[in-house]
């Protein structure tokens, strides 16, 4: 059996998703990209904060992801906001569909890196938290900081 190459490079991640959100099932989607959109995210330009994904006519759109423009594109330049199509398979999409459309759950993208040259996007199903279970979320790792940088200090001096 021969050895799968699946070297990820990160171009962006959604690091508020997890803060705001409790991230249930994750799905792993292509993206239908320009040329000069492929080659803006090369160079690392992406943010995917405050963007989500919505279905639409059995379809899966990444929206508000922005994508700056290429520097050396010319007029064929692509729109920074424009909804972007995901590719899943129809089952997954159906999954996704019924999900979000129960209440509370929204489908937020989480990463966005390149797999074996091709772009690919992280999407969670996500149940926003309320506020005082991020005020928690906070305290616990804060907790787990000053233990661990206790137990380390602790250690060298030994």
């Amino acid at each position: 059996m021969a050895k799968e190459n699946t070297a990820q490079k990160l171009i962006a991640s959604n690091k508020t998703a997890r803060l705001n959100y409790e991230i249930g099932d994750i799905y792993e989607a292509g993206m239908v990209l320009t040329g000069t959109e492929v080659k803006a995210l090369r160079a690392g330009k992406a943010n995917l904060k405050d963007s989500y994904a919505v279905v639409k006519d059995d379809e899966v759109y990444l929206r508000e992801m922005h994508i700056s423009h290429y520097d050396h594109g010319n007029r064929f330049n692509h729109e920074p906001l424009r909804p972007r199509k995901l590719l899943l398979h129809k089952r997954e999409i159906r999954k996704l569909y019924g999900k979000s459309r129960e209440k509370g759950l929204a489908l937020v993208p989480l990463k966005l890196y390149f797999k074996d040259g091709k772009v690919k996007v992280e999407i969670g199903i996500g149940k926003g938290k309320k506020l005082y279970d991020r005020r928690h979320d906070i305290k616990d790792r804060e907790e787990r900081r000053t233990l661990s940088r206790d137990f380390k200090s602790k250690q060298i001096k030994i």
